[in-house]
This record gives C-alpha cells, structure tokens and sequence, in this order.
C-alpha cells in the first residue's frame, strides 16, 4: 500500500484515509491506541476482550456513546 497524507486541523483532528481505514478493518466507533516509537507514530486498533483494563474503561466510556454525546463533543 502506497503512503497516504492526511493535515491536522487547528483543533488536532486527522481524518484517516479509507484506503487505510479499509486495510486496518477500522469502522465507526472501533478505538485507536497511539504510540511513540521512536520517531515514529504508531497507531493501533483496540481489539475489545483483549485487554482487562481497556475491557473494564470501555464500560464505563459507554454512558458517553449516544449519538446526541458525539454531536455535543464532535467540535472539541
């Protein structure tokens, strides 16, 4: 797969680009874990199940999930 570019906004948003999003399987309201390696940015897809604590913090971020949160918090 060929390098893809993708600018930061002022507000530290990125979009993803879908070739990327496709090959990684990532889809809306997956989670990313990001990394510093180096000087390199490394960017992980959270596998629900795998990890304990990740498991037991999800549950407690899900009261923020409904469609109305995302819209309240989408422009922060």
């Amino acid at each position: 797969m060929n390098m893809q570019l993708s600018k930061i906004t002022t507000r530290g948003q990125t979009t993803i680009p879908k070739s990327i999003r496709e090959a990684a399987n990532l889809h809306v309201g997956d989670v990313i874990a990001f990394e510093i390696e180096d000087d390199h940015l490394v960017v992980h897809k959270v596998t629900p199940g795998k990890d304990n604590y990740l498991k037991g913090l999800s549950e407690v971020l899900n009261e923020w999930s409904s469609p109305e949160d995302e819209e309240a918090w989408r422009d922060l």
